[in-house]
């Protein structure tokens, strides 16, 4: 009698379904984290990059552009293979392909390498999304398609979020307090145009501003250098109507005793003056610095040093290099390294089916089984040849392609652009940058899970068709709303608080949250309608959405040119 209720109990366990597939799904979003990480923490090192290789804005541009080139025209044949050759070994392949070429750009010297490197990025994270959706065919049951697709969207958001963050912390963190700070020839990187901001003649620089300071604290010699520098530079401009060659140099000597007079700033307490930079845009180690002092406290030497080097590049940001340049590779390295691990992890877990999973019970295949429509096609057994003409022929497929050019086109500004048009045009600091960059792919995080729960709802109370087409379609007009909110705030004054860094951020918000929720719908109608083909059905969609977001840099360069 004593052994009834425990041997009731074990019959239960042994009937109870294990849950091994949401093992598999989480680790599936996993990869999706990483996948987005890798991707795009290069948009909020791009500035970082451009000043250490000497880049042009143009070049930037192609750079950022490369990875959704490749990355398109990759899509369905890396889809196929999955398909054909099974996940387990290819999406651990695509993981250790696109974590080698992301550390691989830390390493690189030339604009030639850096879009090689980027273009293997792009091959390497071309499969991840459709073999996801092949393992997510396998193993979830019909009627929570939508909302584990939600799942595997939701980790690369997760990811796209914490990039900027992540990727700002990183840089300062692999900066640390013992770097040399000391300002070197190729840290001036105009100096005829940094004389100019400096030297007071004609009342071309203000009273309180970083130039009237820092001519303040310069000796007699060394004011004589700033104002042939100026005087270069405003011949420059003058003739830059009919000449376009570039600005002419200070001579060696001037040059040289010009770092040397800033180098020897880099000691003196009375640098930094509240009233000169109140309109610069410190980093965040500079602003606690600043705090310290007002609290009494004293910077030791090391600290006072880089305290002033932030200061000058605060100051003169397009003319002092920036010194978190030193940290963009590292971060490059251990994003990486992390690719490594996950790739193990996926190895050790995952099987093709599961049915032959060793920690999967018949319960757990039966539940899985259960569900899937009379007539739909089986997404199990080896894969033939793309079914390319079919996908020519079919109405409902251009139609789910077309939405995802527009849509990608729209949303690559977030992860691409954005990060810079805080710093171009509204001065962020780094940290408080990668937060507001940050902030539209969380709120997208919130759209996406909901997304996954509105497109299963609807599909019970709707059928399958309406409960993929209406998330999918509706959420594109408020996606538009969105920028056009954005275009409606730029006409207000620059001082208008409708016309702030924050105002975008709230704007962008909702179009991250529209386009985002749209998303599972997207996915979960590749996995009904893909049976063995999902990798290649999906990455057929994802062709045409990523060709959307290769077009968007040159086409942003174009409008805007070289300093927009």
């Amino acid at each position: 009698m004593a052994n009834e209720p425990r041997d009731a109990q074990n019959s239960d366990a042994a009937i109870r379904p294990t849950n091994v597939r949401l093992i598999v799904v989480m680790l599936a979003a996993a990869t999706s984290v990483l996948l987005y990480l890798d991707r795009f923490c290069v948009s909020f090192a791009a500035d970082f990059i451009k000043e250490d290789l000497r880049l042009t804005q143009e070049q930037v541009g192609y750079f950022l552009s490369a990875f959704f080139f490749s990355y398109a025209l990759a899509q369905v044949p890396a889809g196929w293979l999955s398909d054909r050759y099974g996940a387990r070994i290819m999406l651990a392949i695509y993981i250790i392909t696109w974590s080698v070429f992301t550390a691989m750009i830390g390493a690189v010297y030339s604009f030639t390498l850096l879009l090689v490197t980027r273009l293997g990025c792009g091959l390497g994270q071309a499969g991840a999304y459709p073999t996801c959706a092949s393992v997510l065919s396998k193993w979830v049951p019909f009627r929570k398609r939508g909302a584990a697709s939600a799942w595997i969207s939701l980790g690369g958001r997760i990811g796209g979020a914490i990039a900027p963050l992540l990727t700002a912390v990183l840089i300062v963190q692999f900066v640390p307090l013992s770097t040399p700070v000391a300002l070197n020839p190729q840290d001036i990187k105009n100096a005829p145009r940094l004389c100019a901001k400096i030297f007071p003649g004609d009342d071309v620089v203000p009273d309180n501003s970083p130039g009237r300071q820092v001519w303040s604290l310069m000796d007699d010699d060394t004011r004589e250098v700033v104002r042939r520098g100026a005087e270069i530079h405003r011949r420059h401009v003058a003739d830059a109507a009919t000449n376009d060659s570039a600005e002419p140099q200070l001579s060696e000597p001037d040059a040289a005793q010009l770092l040397a007079a800033l180098n020897q700033l880099l000691a003196l307490q009375e640098l930094y003056d509240e009233q000169a930079f109140q309109s610069a845009k410190l980093a965040r180690e500079a602003v606690t610095a600043v705090q310290r002092r007002q609290a009494g406290e004293t910077l030791s030497e090391v600290e006072l040093r880089r305290f002033n080097r932030l200061v000058l590049e605060a100051g003169f940001p397009d003319e002092v290099g920036k010194l978190y340049v030193r940290g963009w590779r590292p971060v490059m390295f251990a994003y990486g390294g992390a690719g490594l691990f996950v790739a193990a992890a996926f190895w050790i877990v995952y099987r093709s089916r599961p049915e032959v999973h060793p920690w999967c019970n018949a319960a757990e295949c039966e539940l899985i089984a259960a569900d899937r429509p009379p007539g739909a096609p089986s997404p199990h057994g080896k894969a033939g040849s793309v079914p390319i003409g079919r996908l020519l022929r079919s109405g409902s497929m251009w139609l789910s392609c077309l939405s995802q050019v527009g849509t990608n086109v729209g949303w690559v500004f977030l992860v691409t652009w954005f990060p810079r048009y805080l710093i171009s045009q509204h001065n962020v600091p780094i940290l408080q940058r990668g937060i507001m960059a940050m902030t539209p792919l969380v709120v997208g995080i919130v759209g996406m899970y909901s997304g996954g729960w509105l497109t299963d709802q609807l599909t019970r109370r709707l059928g399958v068709r309406w409960g993929r087409r209406l998330p999918m379609s509706l959420t594109r007009f408020t996606a538009a709303a969105g920028y056009g909110l954005c275009l409606w705030f730029s006409t207000f004054g620059a001082g208008s608080p409708w016309n702030s860094p924050w105002m975008y951020v709230a704007a962008l918000s909702l179009v991250a949250f529209s386009t985002d929720m749209g998303v599972p719908a997207s996915w979960a109608f590749c996995q009904d309608v893909g049976g063995r083909y999902v990798g290649s059905i999906l990455g057929w969609g994802n062709m045409w959405g990523n060709l959307g977001a290769s077009v968007f840099p040159p086409i942003y360069n174009y409008f805007l040119g070289e300093t927009p």
